[in-house]
């Protein structure tokens, strides 16, 4: 069963903590983690309309009543996972959302030790932490995949440069849209680990299939999507030419595929560096748009002395 948040006299304080350091700290909104249901209705109340208040949450379900509630929400999806990537992830969809601007001052809210209550607060530079991509950049891209699909498919690229798999840094490559050439422009690495599956069961738009491409990145090859979002294979290797292309030093083969499969087709690909996590999106053989990784550098905290109000 889900945690019900408490609208506790110690909640309404670290509110008004939290509002009181966004307009000291000039911060441009005020985003609260919570993993579970809350009559959001009296947090809308409480937080007024004077300042922006995000609410993450991690199921549709527990969004309902805060969208109902008339309070900016973000799905994550990501219940049982640490604090911090659930923070980060809030972060990454609240920009692409355009909810908060990138390089600005975020002041988070959040359980830190108790997972039914909000125990911390903390003041995030997000010229830090994150720079990100908002969907006006990548309708930058003269592509007809879709919009949704492209974002879905950066925002993983992105958790995976971010966090890796189990501790360790992963590179991998997408291949997104044109599928017909692309798989025509590459051939089977080996085993395929998607072959079988029905079309609803590798559909990126689902959490637990992005969770399996976490999986899958690890091994070699490209993993081709077409332009609605299922994952058509894994362990692709791709045949183009990189010839006559030019890019930056240091550049592995992953950027080089990269570049080589989408100046001879209509697709975007996306590539996640196993050196730095850092992810680029090539089109025409070019990098068009780069997203340098989240440094994990530790939070600001700072803490309050809770003091109950007098009679």
């Amino acid at each position: 069963m889900s945690n019900t948040l408490r609208i506790t006299e110690q909640f309404k304080f670290f509110v008004r903590q939290a509002q009181e350091t966004l307009e000291q700290m000039e911060a441009s909104a005020i985003i609260m983690l919570y993993d579970g249901q809350a009559d959001w209705a009296r947090v809308r109340k409480l937080v007024g309309d004077s300042v922006s208040f995000i609410v993450a949450v991690d199921t549709e379900e527990q969004a309902e009543g805060a969208q109902e509630a008339g309070l900016k929400t973000i799905v994550l999806e990501m219940t049982g996972n640490p604090v911090y990537d659930r923070l980060m992830q809030a972060l990454l969809v609240a920009i692409t959302e355009d909810h908060i601007r990138p390089g600005s001052q975020i002041v988070a809210m959040y359980g830190g030790f108790e997972s039914d209550t909000i125990d911390t607060i903390s003041l995030i530079s997000l010229k830090e932490h994150l720079n990100r991509l908002t969907r006006t950049d990548l309708r930058q891209l003269n592509t007809t995949v879709p919009l949704e699909t492209l974002n879905t498919i950066v925002n993983l690229a992105v958790e995976i440069g971010l966090s890796g798999r189990e501790g360790k840094p992963v590179g991998t490559l997408f291949v997104v849209g044109d599928k017909q050439r692309v798989l025509a422009e590459s051939h089977p690495g080996g085993f395929d680990p998607v072959r079988g599956y029905s079309r609803s069961e590798r559909n990126i738009m689902d959490a637990r299939v992005r969770e399996g491409i976490k999986e899958i990145a690890q091994l070699d090859g490209a993993i081709i999507i077409s332009a609605d979002g299922v994952v058509e294979a894994s362990c692709r290797i791709l045949d183009a030419t990189a010839d006559n292309i030019t890019l930056s030093k240091g550049l592995g083969s992953r950027h080089w595929a990269a570049a080589g499969i989408t100046r001879c087709t209509k697709a975007v690909a996306i590539v996640v560096s196993e050196s730095n996590g850092t992810v680029r999106i090539f089109q025409n053989g070019e990098v068009m748009l780069r997203i340098e990784p989240t440094h994990r550098r530790p939070f600001i905290w700072k803490k309050y002395e809770y003091e109950p109000p007098e009679n």
